[in-house]
């Protein structure tokens, strides 16, 4: 039996003997804006497919860290997961489709003893728009693969990309591998298509000739470049000859603790299983990020991922530790690999069991009321009614629609939004007053107007030295400003000590004395996201907006101490702030924490 540990070893080692620079795996939070998560190993090499010049050469290999939030409803089966590893091999110009094929048959064959009989190939027959790619179909029959086991596909299966709205693409070969012999009742036309089980799809080589623009349309690329992705899991499965992920050493013996910990049966309840153990598995990766579960994004992934494991766990009656034994179990199996799980070990079981407490309290309730609900709208539940579930009662709407179709009724999705639009209207409107809003124009008094101004620019240095002292997991959840002080949300697990409080009163009233410029420029939102503004309301914000920037005068807007997007005003100076103190530090949510501070 071959370990996940010895396994990704070996494919990095292939690639390295053939002249790659093996590059770690970056974050779950791209750079990309236009994405939420990090779901491909060639995110983080994106720009060099376009021409910029790597810094790796032309030749790289990683093990990538993903996150697909498109399969969550698919997890359960033998295959779908949210969380997982890629393995990839890439070129910038460098080898292309004839390499490319060579190097997968020969690390699949020779490296993991995989039999070459078992293995099928798909790739790209054309269309109208783009013709049939010989290039690729040429090279596996010259491979030695029988000509019967390439089967030639449309552009859903075998053209991938782009990442985000815009981006390379183009033609794949995909490698499939047969679990078992004898074909279903579909007979010949049981191939790697088929729906029956026989074949799982184990690497998808990508051949980047095209550049896509936000509008669909396609030009050739000027740098041809090779994008490929092997998901671990399904590797380590067919290498270790089980017939699914679920069988392998990364997730049986977490499977094992969810079976102590229950009254029902993995046998009997496979998909409560599977999904418990994959969402926590995304949810430990999601949260050693600084992710905490949230209304908005990439936190309302994580809420939804934790509610539905809470969701599971009451079905098939668990401990009521379940969540942080599973947890613990995941960081066990992979902190070898990925040392920070067990350095945010604490935050995370801290998040984890803030977050199921905070549900447990109304999902009884919810359930129940879901249950008149249901007798009442017999075949479709109205939009203001998931609404009120959603709002009342926590139950995010994809899981909402779960459970109805597995009481054979709708969801009004139409009807859902436009509630939510009147109820963010009305709180809008009740929060006109709140200088977040920004409503410092209700206010008449000009020397109450200029006090709000300077603690809204004590928020910023605030903001900026919560992130230095407690790490970049803080981002502003909310603010409110009077005259007489500040109060400050952010996510943070625990309790601030005295210690950090004091180095945080500290850096804020050291950038005071320095007397640090304030100026402000206008740009795009995607342009203040890449010199690294820091906004955490992107719905919210129109496509040109204004960053405040506090620096030194001669500074680069790459070394200023603080870069936000916000629609103002502010003081030209920190000198005119006075002494920062801060006041109280306080709990205000699960995984939030609030501050209050005043100017002297």
């Amino acid at each position: 039996m071959k370990s996940h540990q010895s396994v990704r070893k070996e494919f990095l080692n292939f690639f390295e003997k053939r002249g790659h620079k093996i590059v770690p795996s970056s974050s779950l939070i791209p750079t990309d804006p236009s994405v939420l998560f990090t779901s491909a190993g060639m995110q983080q090499f994106k720009s060099h497919f376009l021409g910029e010049k790597s810094p790796y050469g032309k030749r790289v290999a990683s093990c990538q860290k993903c996150l697909r939030t498109s399969d969550i409803e698919s997890v359960g089966d033998d295959t779908h997961l949210t969380f997982f590893e890629m393995l990839g091999n890439f070129s910038f110009g460098d080898y292309f489709k004839k390499e490319t094929i060579r190097y997968a048959l020969e690390f699949l064959t020779k490296e993991c003893g995989l039999p070459e009989e078992k293995l099928w190939f798909t790739y790209f027959k054309g269309d109208n728009k783009i013709p049939e790619d010989v290039e690729s179909l040429k090279a596996l029959i010259e491979s030695g693969i029988h000509r019967g086991k390439i089967i030639g596909c449309g552009r859903k299966d075998n053209f991938w990309g782009p990442t985000g709205v815009s981006g390379p693409c183009g033609p794949t070969v995909e490698i499939h591998y047969q679990l078992f012999d004898k074909p279903c009742s579909r007979k010949e036309k049981c191939i790697p298509s088929c729906k029956c089980g026989r074949f799982v799809e184990i690497w998808n080589l990508v051949f980047n000739e095209y550049y896509q623009d936000e509008n669909k349309n396609l030009k050739p690329l000027r740098q041809k470049g090779v994008d490929t992705g092997m998901g671990l899991e399904r590797l380590i499965a067919v290498v270790n000859n089980k017939e699914n992920i679920f069988e392998t050493e990364l997730f049986l013996p977490i499977i094992e603790v969810i079976n102590l910990q229950s009254k029902e049966d993995y046998t009997q309840h496979k998909p409560a299983f599977r999904i418990i153990a994959d969402h926590i598995k995304a949810s430990v990766f999601l949260i050693s990020e600084g992710i905490v579960p949230g209304k908005t994004e990439r936190e309302y992934v994580l809420r939804r991922l934790l509610r539905r494991c809470i969701r599971y766990a009451k079905m098939i009656e668990a401990d009521s530790n379940l969540l942080i034994s599973v947890a613990e179990k995941v960081i066990e199996i992979y902190s070898s690999v990925y040392p920070e799980l067990s350095r945010s070990k604490d935050k995370i079981f801290t998040v984890i069991q803030n977050e199921e407490e905070k549900f447990l309290k109304t999902i009884d309730r919810g359930l129940k009321e879901f249950e008149k609900i249901v007798q009442r709208e017999k075949k479709i539940i109205r939009g203001e009614k998931a609404f009120y579930l959603y709002e009342t009662f926590g139950f995010p709407l994809e899981l909402i629609e779960e459970i109805a179709r597995e009481k054979g009724l709708e969801v009004d999705k139409e009807g859902f939004f436009l509630a939510q639009k009147k109820h963010q209207e009305i709180s809008r409107t009740g929060s006109s007053r709140k200088f977040g809003g920004v409503g410092i124009d209700l206010i008449d008094d000009q020397k109450e107007k200029e006090k709000v101004v300077r603690l809204h620019t004590a928020t910023h240095l605030l903001h900026q030295a919560l992130r230095s002292v407690l790490g970049k997991e803080v981002k502003q959840m909310g603010s409110d400003i009077n005259p007489e002080r500040l109060r400050f949300d952010f996510s943070f697990p625990r309790k601030l000590t005295a210690e950090e409080i004091e180095k945080v009163e500290k850096i804020v009233n050291e950038q005071i004395k320095k007397g640090l410029v304030v100026i402000r420029k206008e740009m795009s939102l995607e342009k203040a996201l890449n010199i690294g503004a820091l906004a955490f309301f992107r719905e919210r914000y129109p496509e040109r907006v204004s960053v405040y920037i506090i620096g030194e005068k001669d500074d680069s807007v790459g070394k200023a101490f603080s870069k936000e997007v916000c629609a103002g005003p502010h003081v030209n100076n920190t000198s005119e702030l006075g002494i920062f103190r801060i006041i109280k530090e306080e709990s205000c949510g699960a995984g939030v924490r609030r501050i209050k501070a005043v100017l002297e």
